[in-house]
């Protein structure tokens, strides 16, 4: 049974206790395997905009470490939270992987009838995918062909000519692949199990568990409907098995009281997260940073309800101890800091935040407002 705590915490403790969890107050010298490992997942669609969101929170983070992490297998890259491409970690991105696999979409009759693939032939497709990835990477096209020279796949011919965007999505979840190194702009796939990071797809019933408490544990304390979002929406789990989930864990997740609001945090953090205090540290996250990707848009403790629409259209989040607070552009060398707060704009902690933003671009940059 879940168990709650007597003591009323501030959201500005529990968004306190967040960017500590997060390695963004303080920073430290976490690599970016480390960060991805504690942030669960990073979105990858923006190249640019995944690297600012690992190097932002590592004070050692080099020019290069991202792709050298994800060359050497530290960090694998697949379509995960809404079926866009993030990276992960090796050793437990398996857990989000199953938890999207639990929809079996590939059984699905409109699946089915499209592609031609029953759930008894799934098998025996995956099977002929990692061996066309036995000697190496492969775009698109190249896997195509050479599943449609086998006369089991060759009405699949047309679905590669148009990008196969769909189908090879389950590839990824199930760990048959993962995105290989790009070749002339273009993605690749490669072979998974030949990661030795590589932790497999745990069972579903092992897994759901594990991401729920990775959640409390990276996006704490939260409400269950955070849970739902980071879970449900993100991972198509479903409300019934987070629920279960959630109820599993028992005496293993504990209830604050976070101003009025039911929130949850696994029970080893309770006595670090009740002697926080409330941080006044300003930082430059990147566009669906997951600092508002992990609570998702809609929690306005993180990003109030005016500032929304820009956050969810991808605009880069100015954050004052954990809210966002207004939003940041750079064109060139110079950096644009508009300020939507109804407190005052810290141009101390801002023109801060610019310098180290300056060191990790390796560039000189202009601040204006």
């Amino acid at each position: 049974m879940i168990t709650t705590t007597e003591a009323s915490l501030s959201w500005a403790q529990a968004l306190s206790w967040r960017l500590e969890r997060q390695f963004l107050d303080p920073v430290g010298d976490a690599s970016v395997a480390e960060v991805v490992h504690r942030l669960g997942a990073v979105l990858s669609m923006d190249e640019a905009l995944a690297e600012v969101a690992v190097r932002t929170r590592s004070a050692s983070s080099r020019p290069g470490d991202f792709t050298t992490a994800l060359a050497e297998g530290e960090v694998i890259k697949a379509f995960a939270f809404r079926g866009s491409m993030h990276y992960l970690s090796p050793e437990e991105g398996g857990v989000y992987l199953a938890v999207r696999s639990a929809g079996r979409q590939w059984e699905l009759p409109s699946w089915v009838e499209f592609y031609r693939l029953t759930p008894e032939d799934w098998p025996d497709f995956r099977a002929a995918v990692r061996e066309a990835l036995s000697d190496g990477p492969l775009t698109i096209a190249e896997l195509g062909r050479a599943l449609t020279a086998q006369r089991a796949y060759r009405h699949l011919e047309p679905v590669f000519d148009e990008g196969a965007g769909t189908l090879i999505k389950p590839l990824t979840w199930q760990g048959d692949m993962s995105f290989g190194p790009p070749r002339e702009g273009r993605h690749t796939f490669q072979r998974l199990d030949t990661n030795p990071r590589w932790q497999g797809i745990p069972d579903l019933d092992d897994a759901g568990p594990r991401a729920v408490t990775a959640y409390f544990r990276t996006y704490g304390p939260a409400p269950l409907e955070n849970l739902h979002h980071w879970l449900g929406a993100g991972l198509s789990a479903g409300r019934r098995r987070l629920d279960r989930w959630f109820s599993e864990l028992g005496d293993q997740l504990v209830a604050v009281d976070v101003e009025g609001t039911t929130a949850y945090v696994v029970r080893e953090d309770v006595e670090s997260l009740e002697s926080q205090r409330p941080s006044d540290v300003v930082r430059f996250l990147p566009g669906h940073d997951q600092w508002v990707m992990g609570p998702g848009t809609k929690d306005a403790h993180v990003t109030p309800t005016p500032l929304r629409d820009l956050i969810t259209r991808k605009a880069n989040p100015v954050i004052l101890g954990g809210v966002v607070c207004g939003t940041w552009s750079r064109r060139g060398d110079e950096v644009t800091v508009t300020w939507l707060d109804e407190r005052p704009r810290p141009d101390r902690a801002i023109d801060h935040e610019c310098r180290r933003l300056a060191g990790l671009l390796d560039r000189d940059l202009r601040l204006s407002f």
